[in-house]
């Protein structure tokens, strides 16, 4: 089935071209992939990043859209990421970078085109567990900067994945929350003997 993008903001891809044309910005990145891309370099795959905020021990959790992000091609092949924010002022470019997570992100969208079902692709963020998931959103026609995850959601973990949790693994939100839930939520002390 086709995966759907949720169009990112113009501003936000202006602001990636715009980053991707500077000199000074590519040559002060942390990325040598894209400091020695050979050819020209293109973001695609604009992904919306939401952050799972807070979690309560009953399981209800909040998340909110932190950026979007796009990976950058070069030739045949990925070289590194852009992520942009949300300012007072609008979109704006925030980093580029590389690394393990622009691979894992692309095997992620692979598997997800080759599902039964149609899914709206998103970026999930668990900050406390150094986690990222592919969301997989079932509303297709979405907004893809609102929303929270159903319980029906996928989230495919990216490698790396924290211990225990295997990366590339689709779980329903409803397997894979409670999880979280316990992990994020903090064990209560035992009282001190008297």
């Amino acid at each position: 089935m086709p995966l759907h993008l949720p169009p990112a903001p113009a501003p936000a891809l202006r602001s990636v071209l715009t980053a991707l044309g500077s000199p000074t910005a590519v040559r002060e990145a942390r990325t040598p992939s894209l400091r020695m891309a050979q050819g020209p370099v293109t973001p695609e795959l604009p992904l919306p990043v939401h952050i799972l905020d807070r979690i309560t021990p009953a399981g209800a959790y909040a998340t909110r859209l932190t950026g979007w992000r796009f990976l950058i091609r070069c030739g045949d092949r990925m070289v590194a990421a852009a992520d942009t924010m949300l300012t007072p002022d609008g979109w704006a470019f925030s980093r580029f970078f590389e690394g393990p997570y622009i691979a894992a992100t692309e095997r992620a969208l692979r598997q997800a085109e080759a599902m039964k079902q149609s899914y709206q692709a998103r970026l999930l963020s668990v900050p406390e567990l150094y986690m990222l998931t592919l969301w997989l959103h079932g509303d297709t026609t979405a907004d893809g900067a609102t929303g929270h995850p159903a319980a029906t959601d996928i989230l495919v973990p990216l490698a790396p994945a924290p211990p225990g949790i295997a990366a590339h693994r689709p779980h329903r939100v409803a397997e894979l929350l409670p999880v979280l839930t316990h992990r994020l939520t903090p064990t209560p002390l035992l009282s001190s003997p008297a």
